[in-house]
C-alpha cells in the first residue's frame, strides 16, 4: 500500500500490488514512439510538389484527403492548409476510406486522391521516385499519379533520453521501439536515444506479433513491460507482463487495458515507477527477515524457558509495529 501511495503521488496509478511486484522483474522495456518517446505533436515541415501539380493544390488535395481523419498526421496536414488561408469544401469530399497502417483514400471534386506512407504506394502500384526518407512523409496521389510528398516533423520529448539511462541504471537489460513510422525515421530516433533495437513500418498486428517473438527469445529471464498511448497499442498492452499506458494524451481503451497508467504522459515516469518497485520490494524483504529472526529468537527463548508473557507479546505486535513503521519510509521518500 506504502508504494502504491507514493506512486500516486508522483502521477503513476498502479492498478494492483502485483504490478509493483512484476516491475521490479522487468529486464526489457518496449516502447512506442509516436506520442511515447516523442511528443506526438507533428508539424508541415515540407510540401514537395511533383508531375506538374502546384504546391498549393497538392497540400489542398491532401488537406481534403484527411479532412475527416482524427490522426495526427491529418490533423497537421489540414492545420497546414487552413493556415495558409484556405478551407477545404467538405461537400466535395465523399467516399473517406482510412486504411489500417498505411493512409486513407477519398474523392474530391471528381478527383481520387490517395494519401498514405511508402507501402500505400507499392499497394496501388503507383511510381514514386523516393522511398527512403528520415523524417515521416505522407505521400499523395490524384488520379492514380504520383502528384508528390509532405514530410511531417516530430519531436523526441525532452527527458526520453534521460529516462532510458536511468531505466538502464536500474537494471534493465533491453530497450526496443515498436512504430509504424518508416524505418528511416525510426532508425533516426532510435539513434538519436541510443535504443538497442527498434522494428518500424509495423502495422497493429505486427506490433503483436513482433512483441510475441520478444517473450520468446527472452526465454523467460525477466519480464517485459510494453510503454504506449494509442489504441492501436491496447493488444500489446494486455500481452505484456506490465502494460503501461501514457494517461494524458492516450487513448481510453490504451488507459483501461494497461495496468500502470503514467499520467503526465512522461517517459522519466517509466523509470520512476521502476524505482519505487524496487525500493518497496527492498522493504518488504527487510519486514520478512526482521519478523523471522525477532520471532526466531524468542522461539528458542521460550524453549529455553527465558521467555515470558511481554516477550511474547514484543514477538508479535512489536514486531507488526516495526515493520509498519518500517514500511512508512516508501511513503516519505522523494
Amino acid at each position: 500500500f506504502g508504494g502504491i501511495g507514493r506512486a500516486s503521488r508522483k502521477g503513476i496509478l498502479v492498478k494492483g500490488s502485483n504490478f509493483i511486484d512484476a516491475l521490479t522483474a522487468v529486464k526489457t522495456v518496449v516502447f512506442d514512439k509516436t506520442g511515447t518517446l516523442t511528443r506526438g505533436v507533428f508539424k508541415v515541415k515540407e510540401v514537395v510538389n511533383l508531375n506538374g501539380f502546384s504546391r498549393s493544390r497538392l497540400l489542398e488535395f491532401a488537406a481534403a484527403a484527411e479532412l475527416q481523419s482524427n490522426h495526427p498526421i491529418a490533423v497537421s496536414i489540414t492545420n497546414a492548409f487552413q493556415n495558409s488561408g484556405q478551407q477545404v469544401n467538405p461537400a466535395k469530399v465523399s467516399d473517406h476510406i482510412e486504411i489500417s497502417g498505411q493512409g486513407v483514400t477519398a474523392r474530391y471534386a471528381d478527383h481520387s486522391i490517395m494519401v498514405g506512407n511508402d507501402s500505400l504506394l507499392h499497394s496501388e502500384s503507383i511510381d514514386h521516385p523516393v522511398c527512403e526518407f528520415d523524417a515521416t512523409v505522407a505521400h499523395i496521389a490524384v488520379d492514380g499519379k504520383y502528384a508528390g510528398y509532405i514530410t511531417i516533423g516530430d519531436e523526441i520529448k525532452p527527458d526520453a533520453q534521460k529516462a532510458l539511462e536511468k531505466l538502464r541504471q536500474q537494471g534493465i537489460d533491453q530497450v526496443v521501439m515498436l512504430t509504424g513510422d518508416n524505418s528511416w525515421s525510426a532508425k533516426a530516433v532510435a539513434g538519436k536515444l541510443k535504443i538497442d533495437s527498434y522494428y518500424a513500418d509495423l502495422l497493429p498486428e505486427d506490433k503483436v506479433r513482433i512483441f510475441e517473438e520478444l517473450i520468446t527469445h527472452s526465454n523467460g529471464e525477466g519480464k517485459i513491460a510494453f510503454v504506449g498511448d494509442g489504441i492501436n497499442d491496447a493488444p500489446v498492452l494486455a500481452r505484456a507482463d506490465v502494460g503501461v499506458a501514457m494517461g494524458a494524451l492516450g487513448s481510453d481503451a490504451a488507459v483501461e487495458t494497461a495496468d500502470v497508467v503514467l499520467m503526465n504522459d512522461s517517459p522519466m515516469k517509466m523509470a520512476e515507477a521502476v524505482s519505487i518497485a524496487k525500493q518497496t520490494r527492498r522493504i518488504i524483504w527487510q519486514n520478512i527477515i526482521l519478523a523471522f529472526a525477532v520471532k526466531g529468537i524468542f522461539i528458542l527463548f521460550g524453549a529455553m524457558g527465558l521467555a515470558t508473557i511481554w516477550e511474547a507479546v514484543f514477538a508479535d505486535m512489536g514486531t507488526a509495529l516495526i515493520a509498519v513503521a518500517n514500511s512508512t519510509r516508501i511513503i516519505g521518500k522523494g
